[in-house]
């Protein structure tokens, strides 16, 4: 596909969209100005460069965004680059509540989206950071500690599922809740099962 031409199952997307339509419109039309292939993966519009995704637009309840992939690799010197969660490592969106903010913002718009091409075509990497710098919660270093059993499966995980397990026990405010979803997932660590398996 050449870059500008527009894809039937991001027009089918924008159609179903009830709630950012026009923002997604406009956010496309400038996207598609900066000479991206448009495509569709994990359900949204994609825009890419030699295969490489540079941007995704979505939407949520409270707002719709353009998501730049290696955001965190942008200079950002208007800063308006949002990390969607602390755990986010890479990604960075920009967010909008109205037609009329997209429209105000298309040229800082294009010159971020033409500093994340270049990103890409530099080669750049977001570095990630390493499991061991991500704090275990006291409740599941003591299961570890106490279950060797468990310590060897727990390591013997991919550091995704490693980091999933992670995240997912330390969410909890109390103490108990922490201690129960440690509990509750023993058994599927020792089988060598990520969070979601």
């Amino acid at each position: 596909m050449t870059p500008s031409e527009t894809n039937s199952k991001v027009d089918e997307f924008i159609g179903k969209s009830k709630k950012w339509k026009q923002e997604y419109e406009q956010l496309r039309n400038i996207v598609l100005d900066c000479e991206l292939s448009e495509e569709f993966k994990w359900m949204h519009p994609c825009y890419t460069l030699g295969n490489k995704n540079i941007v995704l637009i979505h939407g949520f309840k409270e707002y719709c965004a353009i998501l730049f992939i290696k955001g965190a690799l942008l200079k950002d010197p208007h800063g308006i680059l949002i990390q969607q969660t602390e755990n986010v490592q890479a990604g960075r969106q920009i967010r909008f509540t109205s037609v009329q903010e997209i429209v105000d913002m298309e040229t800082i718009l294009k010159v971020y989206i033409h500093e994340a091409i270049e990103v890409e075509k530099a080669g750049l990497e977001v570095e990630f950071k390493k499991n061991e710098e991500y704090t275990i919660p006291e409740e599941f270093q003591h299961k570890l500690d106490e279950n060797p059993a468990l310590k060897t499966a727990f390591e013997a995980l991919t550091p995704g599922r490693q980091r999933a397990y992670i995240f997912y026990f330390s969410q909890p405010k109390q103490s108990k809740t922490r201690v129960s979803r440690v509990e509750k997932y023993m058994q599927h660590i020792l089988a060598g099962k990520g969070l979601n398996d």
